[in-house]
């Protein structure tokens, strides 16, 4: 049976700002006329993949772990599915949710994550495949999205529309990779993240780019 997570947050907590508190239940979706059909992956009702108690950073544990479920089964999937064990590799370290007083208080989300570059990961010339790169970029990058979209009781998940993916240098085999993500907009259409990669030792940057999704819907599926 799927988990459920039932917690209440006070974004004071995150921003210094006056309290505001959300129960989290079901979140919203997109569906058919009958209502019985979802166009995407509910957090909420996702199994549990694992532990994520090493997690940093002050997003709720709640969130953290949602965030976590929607990455495995949604830009993960089950073991026969293209980049699987690419995409078990990926362990995230933080998680963080602030407010910026530059954007009127609005909230920000940030996600890290970290792998090391390993043989099934390279092309022919010995580094960091191209396509290796953005399948990392689509599912990381996605996740300050899902985040944001757990505080705010909104349909964060989505769908790629386009990836804007800049190749700055080689990643060769035993490279630790950074991936560093934050979210840009969540609106109720179109949302927004970018996305960094680098090199956790020599902080040399192998990649960079821009994230966009957009909310499903159902006529177009």
């Amino acid at each position: 049976m799927a988990s459920r997570f039932h917690s209440s947050i006070s974004t004071s907590s995150l921003s210094g700002h006056s309290t505001e508190t959300r129960s989290h239940g079901s979140l919203p979706s997109t569906s058919s006329n009958s209502g019985s059909t979802k166009a995407w992956v509910d957090p909420v009702s996702l199994p549990n993949y694992g532990d994520v108690s090493s997690i940093a950073g002050n997003a709720p544990d709640y969130v953290k772990q949602l965030n976590y479920n929607t990455f495995i089964a949604y830009g993960v999937g089950e073991e026969d599915s293209f980049g699987h064990k690419v995409g078990r590799a990926v362990k995230f370290v933080e998680v963080n949710v602030n407010r910026k007083l530059e954007r009127q208080g609005r909230l920000e989300a940030t996600t890290i994550a970290e792998l090391e570059v390993t043989k099934h990961m390279l092309n022919g010339a010995g580094m960091l495949h191209g396509g290796c790169v953005a399948y990392l970029i689509d599912n990381c990058c996605s996740t300050p999205l899902v985040v944001l979209g757990l505080l705010q009781n909104v349909n964060g998940v989505g769908v790629t529309q386009s990836m804007n993916v800049l190749f700055h240098s080689p990643a060769p085999l035993g490279t630790c990779l950074r991936i560093i993500s934050t979210s840009i907009s969540l609106g109720g259409r179109v949302m927004s993240s970018r996305c960094e990669i680098l090199d956790s030792d020599s902080g040399r940057i192998i990649a960079s780019a821009f994230l966009n999704k957009m909310q499903p819907v159902m006529s177009r599926l």
